[in-house]
């Protein structure tokens, strides 16, 4: 029998919760994967530390600031340094790379990930906002260049898992699960007394700030729907979204002929990783199994959109479609990140998403670049708006 050939990895973002994670997947089966490429934005001492213990070809710190201190750091390593997007966009299209793990937060994630579909890359998308700001180019693309997408995000793992065999079965719709977050069941009320320290208590999953905060607001949910709309083919009525709290089910499919398939399993992000890196293979771990015995009881119910305005207003983005999800995503990761400075409260999150959705400039059928633009022009609005 010949021997596979190894599967040679660029994580982007290495340093993130994802990125750290899918490191310890690719240690746990050295027979399967190589590690090609880590970069990182500005985590230099663990960019470094990975560096050394993993032994990649190539480091690529994003921020050139901080090339001299990667470069130095590791000057008696066999590794390559780069700084720069640049050299991000330019890695990823080289030979050296089969898999590329999109594992960076927020829009940023956007140029690389088109340079990779443009080489023909199999992507292990981890970037939701990749697709949510960019869906349709990026659907065409990946046609296109004959690029397989395969999404790490558990929730979307547990539909493409779903689907697998099901090739000419027409689907009815899919349903993304949510845990609901730390503020499942609270008023508006009592949401204007939230404050960063609640809003990072997640109860089922570890991750980085930005997608806790998501979490909490329900806006990771309404990313994910629009995200569901372009990795699998859907119209947003065949989208639906069900609060269960134990995050055991990840998300199920329903077919035309009533029948449901889910995927379960602990909360656990190494699972959809390792999924993602080795598919279609299914690999061994030694992961802590689930049981029903621990989990007699696992309960479901309906989101509320009137409390948790941003599942609407993700609707209302994938519904509209052109650039409406980009000026979404912008203002929500500006939102956030004032929201973590303690700058706003965060009731004022959502609020600030429908102002600028409402103001800003629609273009129905926009361009990689009006895309940049768009995500700049909304930036700088929603900054003015909190500044005033």
């Amino acid at each position: 029998m010949q021997e596979r050939k190894k599967r040679r990895i660029a994580i982007l973002g290495s340093t993130g919760s994802i990125g750290k994670q899918a490191l310890e997947v690719i240690e746990n089966h050295p027979e399967h994967f190589e590690l090609s490429v880590l970069t990182a934005n500005n985590s230099t001492a663990l960019l470094i530390e990975q560096a050394k213990k993993y032994q990649p070809n190539t480091v690529i710190i994003c921020n050139e600031n901080y090339y001299l201190e990667v470069k130095d750091a590791l000057s008696d390593e066999p590794i390559k340094v780069f700084a720069g997007n640049k050299s991000v966009e330019q890695i990823v299209q080289t030979d050296d790379v089969d898999i590329v793990l999109t594992a960076m937060v927020g829009f940023a994630g956007l140029r690389s990930t088109v340079k990779a579909i443009e080489a023909g890359k199999i992507i292990a998308l981890a970037n939701k906002e990749t697709l949510v700001v960019a869906g349709e180019l990026i659907s065409q693309m990946a046609i296109k260049y004959r690029s397989s997408i395969i999404p790490v995000d558990s929730e979307h793992s547990a539909i493409f898992q779903c689907l697998v065999g099901e090739n000419h079965n027409p689907l009815e719709k899919i349903i993304l699960t949510a845990s609901g977050g730390p503020f499942r069941g609270f008023t508006y009320e009592q949401l204007k007394q939230v404050k960063k320290a609640d809003a990072l208590k997640h109860p089922n999953w570890t991750m980085g700030q930005k997608i806790t905060i998501d979490s909490a607001s329900m806006m990771n949910k309404g990313l994910e729907v629009i995200e569901a709309k372009w990795l699998f083919g859907l119209s947003p009525e065949q989208i639906e979204i069900i609060i269960h709290p134990q995050s055991i089910v990840h998300s199920m499919v329903q077919f035309s002929d009533g029948s449901l398939k889910a995927q379960l399993g602990l909360p656990d992000m190494r699972l959809p990783i390792q999924y993602a890196l080795g598919f279609p293979e299914r690999l061994e771990n030694n992961f802590e199994r689930f049981s029903f015995l621990d989990y007699p009881q696992l309960s479901f119910e309906k989101p509320d959109s009137k409390t948790f305005r941003n599942i609407a207003l993700a609707y209302e983005a994938m519904y509209q479609g052109g650039n409406m999800a980009c000026i979404m995503n912008a203002a929500n990761e500006v939102a956030v990140a004032a929201f973590l400075e303690e700058k706003i409260d965060f009731v004022n999150i959502p609020e600030l998403i429908e102002k600028s959705m409402e103001q800003l400039t629609f273009v129905k059928e926009p361009s990689l670049e009006d895309y940049f633009l768009t995500d700049e022009e909304t930036r700088n609005y929603t900054k003015s708006l909190i500044k005033n």
